[in-house]
């Protein structure tokens, strides 16, 4: 190998140098910035003519393990979802009101039975009737506090989407906008390193918002897909939109018709046209979106639906009246005759029959509805699964509803007619002896407070008697916690807690008695869609237990959901510094490498003045 070949090589071996050099001060200098990935040299050995070989520096290698970069960024998404879960959850908590404090719903419905109490030991006491006044309106204002709080989390799961998804169309764009200047591919220099960077700070940050898969090509360009396969990014990125809605209220819901959702959708628009609804779809999964769509539309709503159900159980249990019906027996067969008078949209008539040829018994719960557009209504209504539900609509009036339930029923035999007035007749099939009607009854909500009769309404909705009507807005019952008020004639009169009658004593204790057991004692059906029961099984208890096991309920789940993200936590931080590891900067790796640097450098220049002394002594001798 000649002079001039070692000195070349010589000179390739302190390029190199200096180019390490300055990755190391690179890296020294971003040790603590965000994003930044440790970076090295590529270098390859070339031959240099017969004898040796030069060092070539071939590009610049990011350190870092592709594989626990996908696994961390999957698990940035699940740790985004559980963290806005858990948070939202725990102030769901503090809403219904801490278990150990006195603010709570259960605490306020302790303090009602407590006055109530009080009242039927001493029903003329001036002083136990406003204290029963002011328990009623202890809850009433718990519940109706409660659902704004419930409302303001649902508001700010709304505007937590609306901010994603702008961050998440900035994050794409610039995406985008990086692959396209990394487009002719290739390049492994310092400047293509830190686009890499660059683009996976973005790429992270998408992952925080939702469930993502990357795909790399050989020209360092990637295409990002939700991992339900929609595509994000590619040369070209997608735009989310989101028509976030100004209101929240309990009356507000998302539905996949846009023409009945009253809360904004995601939808995602394609570089070359066509979009799709993603929350219909179902195409985000995990991270910050999908924890802000889940709580908005499902686990806030449920929440409500608690609320609206203790308020709707407080008002019927006290108000409503079942009278059986008059048993009858014609020529036609044998029945009940039912008065159908004060019948209220909403009220309940109730006929149990068997048929005779199973031995099975049927039972039906004819429910009052003034609005057909509504019909036909869910077996759910009455939360019982024994019931078959059917509405009527009683805005034809009663030959209307005779002959909306013989053709609704007729081929049970049953047989219906209206004899006279607001009566309703309901008879067997006779001689035939297929089926016997076995009870009918009448639930009607008592509204006056001087009816003579104990029931009464004690809440209210508004300046309205709750009576669980159904109607094209919904059922009454949605929102009613927001709505409920202790009735005004008991705030203006409040001896109608005792008197019920027109010659009631002052001292009579037939209503705060009856009241007493109707709080403590009823056992009612409770909704599924309240987290407490399922459809087939659904949750039957007293007014106390419902609203203890869904406080109990809530307890449970946000400390689940507290659970999760503290497993999600520990895990992310473990793949964090196996990242980092790999891809963070050690400092003291750093100087090590420096000093080897240092030497080599060293090194490279004594060669290089061993060979200028070499041609010195050359010239010389010549």
């Amino acid at each position: 190998m000649s002079l001039g070949q070692a000195l070349a090589t010589a000179m390739s071996g302190l390029r190199a140098n200096q180019a390490a050099l300055a990755l190391v001060s690179s890296n020294v200098a971003n040790a603590e910035t965000p994003g930044y990935t440790r970076k090295t040299l590529i270098q390859t050995a070339t031959t240099t003519a017969d004898y040796g070989s030069s060092v070539r520096v071939a590009g610049v290698n990011r350190e870092l393990d592709a594989f626990v970069q996908a696994q961390l960024r999957t698990e940035m998404s699940g740790a985004a979802y559980a963290n806005i879960r858990s948070t939202f959850l725990s102030n769901l908590q503090g809403v219904y009101g801490n278990p150990d404090s006195t603010g709570t719903l259960e605490a306020a419905f302790n303090n009602l039975t407590t006055a109530i109490q009080a009242l039927s030991t001493s029903p003329d006491s001036q002083s136990a009737r406003i204290g029963v006044i002011n328990a009623a309106q202890n809850i009433a204002q718990q519940l109706n506090q409660a659902t704004q709080g419930v409302q303001a989390l649902r508001t700010t799961a709304e505007n937590g989407l609306a901010s994603s998804v702008s961050t998440a169309n900035n994050a794409m764009a610039q995406i985008a906008t990086i692959n396209n200047q990394l487009l002719s591919g290739g390049q492994t220099d310092a400047s293509t390193a830190s686009l890499l960077d660059q683009r996976d700070q973005y790429i992270d940050q998408l992952s925080q918002l939702m469930d993502i898969k990357v795909v790399t090509n050989g020209s360092n360009q990637v295409s990002v897909f939700t991992t339900s396969g929609v595509q994000l990014v590619g040369v070209e990125a997608a735009k989310l939109t989101f028509d976030a809605q100004g209101t929240v209220t309990p009356n507000t819901f998302w539905d996949a018709d846009p023409s009945k959702s009253a809360l904004g959708t995601l939808n995602i628009y394609f570089p070359h046209g066509g979009s799709m609804d993603l929350i219909a779809t179902n195409s985000i999964r995990s991270g910050a979106i999908a924890g802000y769509i889940e709580l908005r539309d499902k686990t806030l709503v449920q929440a409500q639906s608690q609320l609206d159900q203790l308020a709707a159980s407080l008002s019927s249990v006290l108000s409503d009246q079942t009278t059986a019906g008059t048993q009858v027996s014609t020529g036609a067969g044998d029945g009940y005759n039912l008065d159908l008078s004060g019948l209220q949209s909403g009220n309940v008539i109730r006929v149990s029959y068997k048929d005779n040829l199973t031995g099975q018994t049927h039972n039906l719960s004819l429910v009052r509805v003034d609005d057909p557009s509504v019909l036909p209504l869910s077996n759910s209504v009455t939360n019982d699964p024994n019931d078959q539900v059917i509405g009527v609509d009683f805005s034809g009036g009663m030959a209307s509803v005779v002959t909306q339930l013989n053709a609704a029923l007729g081929g049970t035999g049953l047989q219906f007619s209206n004899p006279s007035g607001s009566t309703l007749q309901v008879l067997d099939d006779g001689a035939t002896n297929n089926v016997d009607v076995t009870a009918a009854s009448t639930t009607k909500t008592i509204t006056a407070g001087n009816s003579g009769a104990p029931q009464f309404s004690l809440v209210t909705d508004g300046n309205t008697a709750y009576t669980g009507a159904i109607g094209a807005g919904g059922s009454q019952q949605t929102g009613f916690a927001a709505r409920i008020t202790v009735n005004s004639n008991l705030l203006s009169d409040p001896s109608q807690l005792v008197k019920y009658g027109t010659s009631t004593a002052s001292g009579d204790t037939t209503r705060p008695d009856f009241i007493l057991s109707q709080l403590t004692n009823a056992s009612l059906y409770y909704s599924p869609k309240t987290g407490v029961g399922t459809p087939t099984s659904p949750y039957k208890g007293t007014l106390l237990n419902y609203t203890q096991q869904f406080l109990s309920t809530q307890g449970n789940a946000a400390d689940a959901a507290q659970q999760l993200a503290n497993g999600q936590s520990v895990v992310l931080n473990t793949l964090q510094n196996k990242m980092n590891a790999t891809a963070g900067v050690n400092i003291d790796d750093e100087m090590a490498h420096l000093l080897a640097l240092q030497n080599a450098y060293s090194a490279n220049a004594r060669v290089m003045s061993a060979i200028k002394d070499m041609y010195t002594a050359l010239l010389q001798s010549m």
